[in-house]
């Protein structure tokens, strides 16, 4: 099955953070976070923001749409920086906001602001699938961490953790017409990797998988359907796979030329630049250690893609 959407999006969206900290929420079940000393907390807020205007920065000239949005500062959201968790969008104007398993990140969701975006951009948002209610149930699924989804051929990757629940799972695929292939990824302790977009990224053209990190019994499965839909697979170690070398993103520029985004950290792991993937025209990198490390994501987890559809479309 296929669709007219777009694997890349022309647009993201960025929330610049008030109150960036290590999570102690979402700590046990994320083994790419450090904790830090509550004395340094304000060092570290600050550090954060000040990669974060670089990111901005470093966007805009590379020619990428980026909608940079404020987090409030009360209630104080640690992980505010990373939006691609709590909603995704799709170019048939759907909405679709998840269920997030450690409860101050709930108070990242704000629908509102997903409608001041799309009046900003000209866009349209039909429809909103609220999936949150499932956290009553104790099942998550946090948006396009849990999800990578290959948006042409409306297939739906998750690794199954405490985040990514099979339940909600199913729900998302019912609802959007998506077919899952759900694995076991495990990270170096043996434990099962937090999001799926640090192990496996998707552009048009070429895959970044860790398929070292996946349990056997799945390996091969998971292999047999990247091969199906991508020209180029890049297979990378777990090593690679902890410096952030998979949570990178394929977006399109203002130009239509296509650019991968990567933190530093990541671009060191993959060296993208000396070789780009298929179809890439640039790769453009920040450094965002402190973000890295007390935050446990890298630059695609920073990053919500807006795919909705022009309102004039629309309507």
């Amino acid at each position: 099955m296929s669709s007219s959407e777009s694997q890349c999006a022309g647009t993201v969206l960025a929330i610049r953070p008030a109150a960036f900290a290590a999570n102690p929420e979402t700590a046990a079940s994320n083994s790419f976070q450090s904790a830090g000393p509550d004395a340094a907390r304000r060092i570290v807020s600050r550090a954060a923001l000040e990669e974060f205007q670089v990111l901005i920065e470093r966007l805009d000239a590379a020619d990428v749409d980026v909608v940079v949005a404020d987090d409030t500062p009360q209630p104080e959201k640690p992980d505010a920086i990373f939006p691609n968790n709590w909603f995704s969008t799709h170019a048939d104007g759907t909405v679709v906001l998840y269920p997030m398993m450690a409860p101050n990140r709930r108070l990242e969701r704000r629908p509102d602001l997903l409608g001041t975006v799309a009046a900003a951009r000209g866009l349209a948002i039909s429809r909103i699938i609220d999936l949150s209610p499932a956290e009553a149930k104790g099942c998550y699924l946090e948006g396009t961490g849990s999800l990578v989804l290959d948006r042409v051929n409306r297939i739906a990757y998750a690794c199954t953790s405490p985040r990514t629940d099979r339940d909600a799972l199913s729900e998302f695929n019912a609802r959007l017409g998506y077919e899952a292939v759900v694995f076991r990824a495990l990270d170096h302790q043996g434990m099962p990797i937090y999001h799926t977009n640090v192990m496996l990224s998707l552009g048009r053209e070429f895959a970044v998988v860790c398929a070292e990190c996946i349990v056997d019994a799945d390996r091969e499965r998971v292999l047999a359907s990247l091969h199906a839909t991508r020209t180029s697979i890049i297979e990378v170690s777990r090593a690679q796979m902890e410096r952030f070398s998979c949570n990178i993103l394929e977006v399109r520029t203002r130009s239509g030329a296509s650019a991968v985004l990567a933190s530093e950290t990541a671009e060191g792991a993959l060296r993208f630049r000396l070789a780009p993937p298929p179809g890439v025209d640039a790769v453009v990198t920040v450094a965002i250690p402190t973000i890295e490390r007390f935050g446990g994501g890298s630059l695609r987890c920073m990053l919500a893609e807006i795919f909705l559809p022009r309102a004039s479309a629309a309507g």
